[in-house]
Formats: structure tokens, sequence, C-alpha cells
């Protein structure tokens, strides 16, 4: 035994290595995505990027149904993609032990929503714990393996962004070898046909009341008693943040199952205390269980349904005192988000703003050409939305469908994008998708995906050719551009959007921060031609700032990809350096 200062996912990912993990299929997604990426270092389990978490969810079933430990993970709005085998699986139940971790993100630092994944554990009737550190994220791992074969049912294991990110120490051992199971075949048990399934969900609902009486007693449920006038009754981050609150003032109840919850357990703690707050991020989702249950707490009424909770709100709340704050006389500007130096889909969305389209947009690093300068996407709604939300609305109004097009990443369309297109092309809407091929998933840090041609391990496979899938689907038009281009990408946008039929255009440029990817030299601005015209600002690129009425470009963030020249009318921008 060892200790090791670990990330929370990390210490996931070690957990599950040391219980005899077999097989992983995840999606990346912040903040899941380390925890598949640090399983892939590990050569005793097979690992891989799913194209969607649906299909990671259905190949790990499958394993563990074959008899290998198995696992699978994603961020919270991936459950919503994976909740129909996740619903069904907990009435197959499974052979070997079964984990799905689920990214919560209080507060979205990269998500569309803030949903508390706790409400599907519920609705599935799964069980779900919630380490709080990295420590319990490695141990909590381990068991929950262990409980996924004692209760014949997947196991859900519940993070936020800041336990699957924050370090911590966590005590790393040794691997035990778990032998692969025997498989038997048993149609009763696995093929949730209804005559099948009704009998099953008798044996759901059994679990259920087991599980409960174990939680009664359970040592991922504890008590730490110190001063009884206030009692917390917690779970997760949220515990760490009410000890670093609130320290011996405060006796605590910490649940690490928190689905599905003791009651007399609660009871009996509450019974204790003189005054009982539920410290939860998100949702009221343990408030409601205990007043369900005749137990008076102080919640959500004192505290807030959105985003995330601190040491210095808990303080604030509970004993009523402000954390003395830091105060800067400096004018700070804000610094939103933007595309990096070089992107490929600045151009692109350059040539859509001339143009004057409707965009519907998708999740990925192309979302930020909602924002100013660029200002291009109208909608975003969720992973593959792009591709059927423009034939909805091209079908609504078919007048203006010249007008719109989507757009949408290789790894997005492939994830779920390419079910829209086959939509576009059986009903045939007149409807332009523009594919952003950077050659890779960009937005969760450079994982590889089906169109890439390599594997988790970085391994040759088979590259989808999105030319021949578009094709195959029945899209006869089919344009491939580079988006360094502009005036090639304008061209073809036209051409297509104004033709009758459906068409796709690839937009084709690796993503500028990949390490094989070789940049010219940076340009420079000429000061004498540089009138101050500012058109090379509208690209929005953050290697172009303004000095003395002059265009100025940072050499240490330039790539040389000379979209900002194509918009100098004065030749003011050259390739290469100042001489």
């Amino acid at each position: 035994m060892s200790k090791q200062l670990l990330i929370g996912n990390e210490a996931v990912a070690r957990g599950l290595y040391e219980a005899g993990l077999r097989v992983a299929s995840s999606y990346p997604g912040t903040p899941s995505t380390e925890i598949t990426e640090c399983i892939a270092k590990y050569d005793d389990v097979y690992s891989e990027w799913a194209p969607n978490e649906k299909v990671a969810m259905e190949v790990a079933a499958g394993a563990a149904i074959a008899g290998a430990r198995s696992f699978c993970g994603m961020k919270h709005v991936g459950l919503n993609v994976a909740a129909d085998p996740l619903f069904t699986a907990s009435y197959t139940g499974i052979n070997a032990g079964m984990v799905i971790a689920v990214a919560d993100d209080p507060g979205m630092h990269s998500s569309q929503n803030e949903q508390d994944s706790r409400h599907y554990a519920k609705a599935s009737k799964l069980m779900m714990l919630e380490p709080s550190d990295s420590e319990e994220c490695l141990q909590f791992a381990k068991r929950a393996l262990a409980l996924s074969e004692q209760f014949d049912a997947p196991v859900i294991l519940r993070l936020t962004t800041r336990v699957a990110h924050s370090r911590s120490l966590a005590e790393v051992g040794e691997r035990e070898e778990i032998d692969l199971k025997p498989y038997t075949k048993d149609p009763m048990k696995y093929v949730m046909m209804p005559g099948m399934a009704i009998k099953k969900h008798v044996v759901v609902e059994q679990r259920i009341l087991d599980q409960v009486a174990w939680a009664e007693t359970t040592d991922l449920n504890r008590e730490e008693m110190y001063n009884t006038d206030i009692g917390v009754i917690t779970s997760g981050i949220t515990y760490t943040y009410a000890k670093e609150a609130l320290g011996e003032g405060a006796s605590y109840l910490k649940l690490g199952c928190v689905y599905p919850l003791p009651v007399e357990r609660i009871r009996a703690f509450a019974a204790k205390c003189k005054k009982v707050y539920v410290l939860e991020e998100l949702d009221p989702f343990l408030e409601e269980h205990c007043r369900q249950n005749g137990i008076a707490v102080i919640g959500k009424e004192a505290f807030t349904l959105q985003g995330e909770y601190s040491q210095s709100l808990i303080k604030k709340v509970i004993l009523g005192q402000e954390d003395a704050s830091v105060a800067t006389d400096l004018e700070i500007p804000a610094r939103p988000p933007v595309l990096c130096a070089g992107c490929p889909h600045r151009g692109l969305f350059y040539a859509l703003k001339k143009l004057n389209v409707f965009v519907s947009g998708d999740i990925g690093c192309y979302t930020l050409g909602a924002l100013a300068p660029l200002a291009m996407i109208d909608t975003c709604i969720c992973m593959g939305a792009s591709v059927s939300a423009l034939h909805g609305r091209n079908k609504a109004d078919e007048a203006n469908a010249k007008k719109s097009v989507a757009v949408i990443g290789d790894s997005t369309f492939m994830h779920s994008g390419v079910t829209g297109l086959i939509d576009i092309a059986y009903n045939q809407s007149n409807s332009t998708v523009i594919i952003l091929d950077n050659s890779i998933t960009g937005m969760t840090g450079h994982q590889d995906n089906p169109t890439t041609g390599k594997t988790i391990k970085g391994d040759p496979t088979t590259a989808v050719s999105l030319e021949l899938l578009a094709k195959a689907v029945g899209i006869d038009r089919v344009r491939v551009v580079d988006p360094y281009n502009l005036e090639e990408c304008e061209r073809v946008i036209r051409e297509e959007v104004e033709a009758d039929e459906p068409s796709v255009v690839i937009s084709r440029r690796p993503c500028a921060l990949l390490k094989y990817v070789k940049h010219k030299p940076p340009m420079h601005v000429d000061a004498d031609k540089c009138v101050g015209c500012k058109m090379c600002m509208k690209i929005g690129c953050p290697a172009i700032s303004m000095k003395d009425k002059k265009s100025v470009i940072d050499f240490t963030q330039c790539v040389g990809c000379a979209v900002c020249s194509q918009l100098c009318k004065f030749g003011a921008i050259k390739e290469g350096d100042a001489k």
C-alpha cells in the first residue's frame, strides 16, 4: 500500500482497476473524461471510446452479462443518452459487477444544463454511491463492483466537478484478478419481453427493500457526533465544505449511499440534534426524503437550487458569519472564452457571417461561435440536435430553408448527428449540414473518435469516411472545403444552400492544438500599410489586438493560418516574421 495524490477521476479508475475490472467503454464528457483515460493506461483492462453513451452502457452491460466486471462513464447529460439501457439493465440485472459513473456539473462549468443525476437512480431503481474525496472515489469504486454483484444490478457512482477534478491523497493497492464468471443461458432473466419483464419488476422492488435495509447499517453512511446544537445531513463535496466551515461545531450524518436512503438511521440522527440542516447541491433530493418521512429539516428554503455551495455560504447561512473578502482596486477586464488562435472553425464562421444565415448549432468547441464578434450560432440544444433541429426548422418554414445551415463537429456527428442526417435524407428537407471536421474530439481534450483512425490507446483502426457515410445515407451533394480559405468556404456554402436538395459540406482542417500539426511562421503587420480599419478584428482571433490605432499580431499565439490576411484590403498583414 502507498498513498498518492490523485484527482477523483484518477482514483475511480484506480479503484476499478484494483477490483479486477476487465472492460471499460465510455464517451468523453467533462467532468468525467479522465476516468476512462486513466483506465486506458492499464493494459489488463480492455478500454474504448464508444460513439456515444448509449453504446457505451450497452457494451458494459454485455460484458457484465458475459461474466466480466465492467464500467461505463459519462457526464450528467450523457446519462440522458444512455437512459434506455439504464432502465432495462435494472430489470435484467448483471452477472459480473457493473459500475456506471456519472459526473454532474453544478455551476455548469462545461455543460448546457445543471441537472441532478440522483433522480436517475431513483427512477431506474438502482443504487447510487457518492464519494466526497479521492480516497472515497477509489474505495467506493471497489465497493460499487462488489455491491453490484451482491444485489445483481448495476451500481451508479455519482461525482461532481469538484470531486472529479480536485486532488487529495488516496491509498493505492494491488490489483485483484477476478476470473470471468460463467454465463448461464437464462431468457427469463436477460430477455425483457413483456412476459419476462413484468416478473422482473417484482424482483426490482424487492431489491430496493433489501437495499434500504442494507443502507440502515452500512459503513458507507456514518455519523460524526460533535456539537449537537447543529446537525448536518449531507453527502459528496458538500460534506467536505460543511466540515471545513463548521468543524466540530456541528454533528454530521454523511451519506455515502444517496439511493436508496435509510429512514430510521436519519430519524435517529435528527433526534439527537436541536436543529438539522440538509446540505446538498442542486435539487432537494435528500431533503424531500427527510420530509416525506416526517423528519424536520432546514434545506433549500435557506440555501439555493442553483450552482455550487461553498464554505463561506455555509458559514453565512448556518452561523451568520461573513468571511472576510479580498478586493482589489484594479479594473480587470472580462475574459470570455474564445476560439483558439488558428482554430479552423473561425474561418468557417466568418464565411457564414457574410452569408447571413441562420445557424443551428451543436455541442463542441465551435459553440463558441455564438459569441461576439462572430456571433453566428442561433441555437444549441444537445448533442446531435443541430442536424435534426435544422430539419424541423426547414419543414416548418420551407420559404427560408435556403437561409439556414447546421454546424456539427466530427465526433458529435458520430455521436448522434448521423440519425438526424438520415432523417433529412429520408424525409427530404432542403437542408445544408456543415460537418466541422477538426480530426479529433476537441472540447473534452483531444480524444480520438471513430473518424480519426486511432483507438483510445492510439492503435490504428478503421476510420469512418464522413464523405462515404453521408452518401450512404442518401445525401448526393457532398463537398469538402478548407476553412482557412475564406473565398472557397463562402462560395461552396452559397452554392449548397441554394441547391434544391439536401447537402453536406465538410469543413476539414485539423485542430490547431494537435501535436502533429505543423504551423507556418507567425504573421506580422506592416505598420506603414495598416490604416487601423479593424477589419482583422472581426474574426475574433486572440492573437490580434490594436495598439496605437494599428493592428498588432502576437507572434507567441499566431500559427500562421493567414485567415486575417484575407480580410486586409491594404496588404498590411504578411506571412513570416517582420524584417
